[in-house]
């Protein structure tokens, strides 16, 4: 499911931002965007997030803006005078004119080193991780609702796909009187006047009876609808297991309709892979 969340706080002169967001995804995927003093720890971030969101594509940003200065700056006399001395020959050589300034020296990370506070990252650790936990609640918090949206739907999907079994099963309660009577009249215009064998004709009309029946079928179909709406009440990942009964449905279906040519029997089949799709593209949105 998809979801957001986030917490901020300040410490010392820092302001700290922790942002999660997600889409549904079939595996777990962690993009993880920190600043460059957080990095060591970026790995135990991962685990954090992985704790609670088990599928999905996550984004994990968290921003640092500090109005303190650097650590310290410290200057390399050797590289300054090498530059000096450097400006100076090429000056002598073509002749050129003006004084050496600072400003010819400004950006050379090899003169001015600046070195950062070394117990910056150390001491907002533990506010990075209290705003971490806060918005992963937030963010689970906006995934549980719209989970109670999903789940709606899909109880909804799941009551049109019962109907639907529980009309193939009252068509297919009389299948066998239905094929003894198509049988008798195909078989008596076929031989005209002449007398129909009722102990064969009893014979044919059982083994159509056995090639056509979805007893079996039908139980079964019923069984992964009850499994189905179980997995609504269940709390924690069930994406996964919701797919796979939603394919043994399918199955069922095409068994049913393969078997059983009557017309209103494809109509229903029809009617409950309508809904089985619907509810595969929702459980695309289900951890």
């Amino acid at each position: 499911m998809t979801g957001f969340g986030t917490a901020s706080g300040v410490v010392e002169e820092t302001t700290l931002l922790v942002e999660i967001r997600s889409v549904n995804q079939r595996n777990l995927d962690i993009k993880v965007s920190l600043p460059r003093e957080y990095g060591r720890w970026e790995s135990e971030f991962r685990r954090t997030v992985g704790s609670i969101v088990e599928r999905g594509r996550v984004e994990l940003y968290i921003g640092r803006n500090s109005q303190q200065g650097p650590g310290s700056v410290k200057v390399n006399s050797r590289a300054a005078q090498a530059w000096i001395k450097a400006w100076r020959s090429l000056q002598k050589e073509f002749g050129l004119q003006g004084e050496l300034e600072l400003s010819l020296l400004q950006g050379r990370s090899d003169i001015f080193v600046v070195s950062e506070r070394a117990s910056v990252a150390a001491e907002e650790l533990a506010v990075v991780r209290g705003l971490l936990d806060k918005a992963l609640q937030a963010h689970l918090r906006d995934r549980k609702r719209e989970g109670g949206y999903l789940k709606k739907d899909m109880l909804g999907r799941l009551r049109v796909l019962r109907k639907t079994a529980g009309g193939l099963a009252n068509i297919c309660r009389g299948m066998a009187g239905r094929l003894r009577a198509r049988l008798e009249s195909r078989v008596a215009d076929l031989i005209g006047s002449g007398r129909i064998d009722e102990a064969r004709l009893a014979q044919e009309v059982a083994l159509l009876a056995d090639r056509t029946d979805v007893t079996e079928e039908l139980v079964r179909l019923d069984s992964h609808v009850d499994a189905l709406v179980e997995l609504t009440r269940v709390q924690g990942p069930v994406g996964k297991r919701f797919d796979f009964l939603l394919q043994e449905v399918g199955r069922e279906l095409n068994t049913i309709s393969s078997k059983v040519g009557e017309l209103a029997v494809k109509k229903l089949v029809l009617d409950g892979k309508v809904e089985m799709e619907r509810l595969r593209e929702q459980v695309q949105n289900v951890e």
